[in-house]
This record gives structure tokens, sequence and C-alpha cells, in this order.
């Protein structure tokens, strides 16, 4: 356990005697610091036990300097370093501006420690003013706003131009497309039986293929071992709070103020010491209305709001870039503002991290629904999640293939996060392709058995729009990793290649082509024509009406299990209803390719909060926070 240092014994005995705290909360916070192994004015501020312009003021006066706002009076910017900025924050402490050929230091974290820390970063030629922990970051966040921004969005693109989606198709892979088509128009004009043939071939082939890949992924799934769990629990079980590592959580948002309180409330929750948190809500500078509602919450210390200046593209992944800059963590997650992961989440990931070997650089956590029973598209929605996370992902990675990530709860090494230059903001959906991208440069990703529960769409148009951005970032995705396929055989492996190939290529190629070979089959049906007899020969019809039939088949049965794991029986009988569900997914599909040809980098807003559930979530979540206000 930590002991209290010299400066803690200053701080809590010059709190009560200004009376801004009690002794009892005085006892528990350094009971908690000595727990946590953190700083006695860390616990006070993440409980929101003191005010912190009070503290702050309080302090100045117990140290004998004076207190200044950066807010008010910023800092020169001539003395800060780009390269000190992750010091500046971890310390608290940075330098100002300098008075009468003096330089001085502000600080949030007066006494011996830091004074330790200036000495040796400045020297003993140094006077001293206390300031905010939110006026550091802030200041900061000013000064290198412009810079943190231009890098938020090029710094892929100029350091690894070949896995940026910023191009979007290369003219090898343009040459290569016209080629194809040329070679097509060729055989449709002078061949054209035989040209039909071969495309009914290829393509039956590929959905067989695809159908029998995804069934051994989810044999593979769920012969998996559940080992890995029981170590990683007992683990858990084991882990003193001392020894925890500082873990920063962003939470990207965009214009939803009213999901926030959820998001916070499960935030608050976790089971992890909060001085050892650090929690960065990341809004875009002009939404005003978000911010606002954030601010009005009352975060206690442990938050911190990123305004992420305008810039574009628009992104999930640019905000979270620019916000990266700011990070403390050993560890990062990211969370949407609609999430509810399990408490003992990060407790789990940091086990399993300190199991595996050096080279997993990131642990996705399964994702699913609170609100799975509300219509008949959440609980499509849910055995569609289900099976993706529960047991088509788990079998990835026992068949050791690229794992696209999902778009949060995804945990890095903070270190591994900044060596890849993290997301790409040209691609939407940065998470799938970053899963790759770490395989292709050594990393690795396991899944750890912990699940954060989110809004499923309830509304079929948000849900169009959602997945059809999905689907046009596997685009993006598949199109930035075959620029180069001998470096990705090289990197990933053959059977990597073919897991890659068919899923992530077969899930838009297979939503493309659906309504094609649909409308045959119902022609068909219906007329009974054999106009069609002359490209269908014999083997290839019994191929293709086995991949109608039977294959469609397997699936909507592998779409019945997905639920029996957690125990969801009920969902059971609507599996039978997914072809509607795959007609959706077409539409989308269809969208995402008319997107990435005229809007590629557009990122399509999904609304959140519409669920009838949220009201009484947001309820739920507020709840403990006026109780603690009283």
């Amino acid at each position: 356990m930590r002991e209290l240092t010299a400066g803690d014994s200053w701080t809590g005995d010059h709190l009560i005697e200004q009376g801004l705290i009690t002794l009892p909360q005085l006892d528990e916070a350094t009971q908690l610091a000595e727990s946590w192994g953190a700083s006695l004015t860390d616990v006070l501020l993440a409980r929101s036990w003191i005010d912190p312009a009070s503290y702050y003021l309080s302090l100045a006066e117990r140290f004998g300097t004076r207190y200044v706002s950066l807010l008010k009076e910023a800092p020169n910017p001539e003395f800060l370093r780009e390269d000190e900025v992750a010091d500046y924050s971890r310390e608290l402490t940075m330098p100002w501006r300098k008075e009468n050929g003096r330089l001085v230091i502000a600080t949030a974290r007066p006494g011996p420690e830091v004074m330790f820390f200036i000495r040796q970063r400045w020297g003993a030629d140094v006077s001293l003013v206390v300031t905010s922990k939110f006026d550091i970051l802030w200041a900061l966040q000013n000064v290198f706003s412009a810079d943190y921004s231009r890098r938020a969005v090029f710094d892929l693109a100029e350091h690894d131009p070949e896995m940026s989606a910023q191009t979007v198709f290369t003219v090898g892979q343009l040459v290569v497309g016209w080629a194809l088509v040329t070679a097509l128009a060729l055989g449709l004009a002078f061949a054209p039986i035989v040209t039909l043939i071969a495309i009914n071939a290829v393509m039956s082939v590929f959905y067989l293929g695809n159908f029998l890949f995804k069934a051994v992924l989810i044999w593979a799934g769920g012969q998996a071992a559940q080992q890995r769990a029981r170590e990683v629990k007992a683990a858990v079980r084991g882990m003193r709070d001392e020894d925890l590592p500082i873990y920063t959580v962003l939470v990207p948002m965009f214009r939803e103020p009213d999901v926030l309180p959820i998001l916070v409330s499960a935030l608050r929750k976790l089971d992890y010491p909060t001085a050892r948190l650090d929690i960065k809500i990341v809004l875009e500078e002009g939404d005003t209305e978000t911010i606002d509602a954030a601010v009005a919450l009352g975060l206690e210390g442990i938050f911190e709001i990123i305004r992420v200046p305008p810039s574009q593209p628009q992104t999930k992944p640019k905000a979270c870039n620019y916000a990266l800059r700011f990070a403390r963590g050993e560890y990062l997650v990211i969370y949407d503002a609609e999430d509810k992961p399990e408490p003992d989440q990060l407790k789990k990931v940091v086990a399993a991290f300190r199991e595996a070997p050096d080279n997993i650089g990131c642990i996705q956590c399964r994702l699913n629904y609170y609100n799975r029973n509300e219509n008949w598209l959440t609980r499509l929605f849910t055995l569609d999640y289900s099976l993706w996370f529960d047991l088509m992902l788990p079998g990835l990675e026992r068949l050791g293939i690229p794992i696209p990530l999902g778009g949060t709860s995804n945990h890095f090494k903070m270190d591994v996060l900044r060596e890849l230059r993290a997301w790409d903001p040209f691609n939407v959906t940065e998470d799938a392709d970053l899963g790759i991208r770490m395989t292709q440069k050594g990393y690795g990703v396991r899944l750890v058995d912990s699940t954060t529960y989110e809004e499923a769409n309830v509304s079929q148009g948000n849900w169009i729009r959602q997945r059809s951005r999905w689907i046009k970032g596997y685009m993006q995705t598949f199109l930035v990793h075959t620029r180069r396929p001998i470096h990705l055989v090289r990197t990933i492996g053959p059977l990597g290649v073919l897991g890659f190939v068919f899923f992530i290529g077969g899930t838009m190629l297979s939503g493309l082509l659906n309504p094609v070979f649909w409308a045959l089959f119902a022609f068909w049906a219906v007329t009974g024509t054999t106009a069609f007899d002359q490209i269908f020969p014999p083997a290839i019809l019994y191929m293709a009406l086995f991949n109608l039939l039977i294959g469609n088949g397997v699936l909507i049965f592998l779409m019945m299990l997905a639920p029996f794991r957690r125990k969801w029986l009920e969902l059971v009988p609507y599996s039978v209803t997914v072809p509607w569900y795959w007609a959706l997914m077409s539409v989308a599909a269809w969208k995402g390719a008319w997107q990435l040809l005229t809007r590629p980098f557009y990122w399509e807003k999904t609304t959140h909060g519409l669920s009838k559930h949220t009201a009484s979530e947001v309820a739920k979540a507020l709840q403990p926070a006026r109780v603690a206000a009283r």
C-alpha cells in the first residue's frame, strides 16, 4: 500500500484548518489514497468532497504564493514544448511566464514531489504559482490546438500513407478495376453465355465458401476454452488497487446531450480506483448543447471535457486522435455515449493484458444491447451482435485471423496505439481498420469475457444509416489493405487473408449481390421460365440452390444458436425472420457503395436516445447524483 507523503499530510491538515473538509472525510480519503496508491488531493477532487476553486485558492495561501487563472492569464507559448505535454499533463505542472527575468512555473500540485520534478526539469532558479488542474489542461489544449488538430487528421496519412483511406482508390486499383470491367464487357459482347456461366460459377463458389467459413468460425468460437476467463477472474480477485495503472477513458460524442447521463452514471459505477481514472468527454467545439449538458452534470474531477476544433473530415476517429494527445493513462478504452460497461471490465482487461504475450496490443470486450426486447429490429440486432461477438470473433481469435474491432469497448496499450498513429480519420469504420492494421504491424487482439451494453436501434431508417456507414467503412478497409496483396499475405498469412476476404469482403459483397440472386430465383420460381437454363448448367444450378436454400437455412439455424450463451431464449423464434433483416442490410450496402463514390468520408450520424427505455435509463442515472448532492 502507498504511504501518505509529507505533502499529503500538509494538505490534509491545512484543509481541516480551513474548514474545507471534515475529519471523517479526511480519514476516509486518507484510507482511499493509501489503498489506491493515489495522492490525497486526487481522491478529494475525484470524490467531489472539496470545491476546486476554494481548494486551489487555499492551496496557494498554504504555500505562500498566489493563485492565477490560466484562462484569464494565458501562459507564454514560447516556454512550452510539444514533446513535454504528456509530462505537463501527468505532473499538472507547466512553465507559465517570465517575471523579472525569472521563469514562473504554474502547478496544481505544489509539494515536495512536484518541487523535485521542477528542479530536475527547470532548475532551482524559478518561481511558483498555483493554478487548477482544469486550467492547466485547458491551457495546453489552447496552445497546441491548431497543431494537434492538423495531426489528428493527417498524422497517419503523412507517416504511413499506404494504410490511410484518404486515397479512396489507388492508381493500381483503378487500373485493375478498369481491366476487369473491360474484360467483362468483351466477354458479354463476344461470348455472353460462357461469360455468364463463369460469373455464376465464381459467385456460387464464393457464397459456398462464405457459408462454410462462418460455420467454421462459429464452431471454433463455440469450442473455445473457458480457461482464460477463469484465469482472468482469479487475477481480478487478487488485484490490489495500488498496483493498478492510470486508465484513460475516451467518450466521443456529437449532439447527444440526452444520453450523456447514462454514460456518466455507468462510468461512476466502474470498479476501479477513482483517482486512477482519466475520463475525457470528447466533444466538437461547436456542439454547445452537449457541452452545456456535460457542464450541468457537475462532473467530478476525474472527468475532463475535450473540445475538438472544427476541421474536416468531422469523424469520430479524428476526435479520438485529437483527445489522445492529452491522455495520461497506460491503457485507453473507447466508450460510446449510450454505453453501460460491466463494472469490473477495466480490471478484467488489466488482468488480461498482464497474462497476455507482449505483442497483444488491444483487448476487445463483447457488445450487446439492454433494450433487446423492444421491437422486432432490436431483437434481430441483438441476434446479429450475439452471433458476431459471442461466436464469430472468438472463432477468429482461435484461428489466428485478424479481428475487425467493434466501435466501442476496445482497450489499447497506449504506447502501441501511439506507435500505430492511432485511428484513420478518413475511414468511417476506423475500429475494423485498426484491428487489421494492428495485425499487419505484428500486434495481436484478444477477447475478454466482459460485456458493454448499448442502445439498439429501434428505427429501421436510423439502422440503415448506421449500417450503411459500417459497410462503407468495410469497403474502405478492404481497399486499403488489398493495395499490397503480397505484403498482406506476408504479414497475416494465407489463412488470415482468407478470413479477411470472407469476413470483410464477404460482408459487403453478399449485401450487394443478394438482391440480384433473390430476384432471379423469384422470377424463375413464379414463371417457371427456361431462359436461365443455359447460364445455369446442372452443377452450378444445384450449387446455387444449395446456397440459397441450405446455406441460408444453416445461417438461420446459427442465428438461433446465438442467444443460447446468454440464455435469451425468447429471441430464438425471431431468427426465422432474418431474411427481412438481410434485405435491410442490402439496402444499406447499396447506399454505402454509392456514398463511397460520392461522399467517402461522410460520417452519417446515428441518432441515439430513440428507445422508450432511454427516459427511464436517464432517470436512474440522474438519481444517484441527486442523492449525492443532498
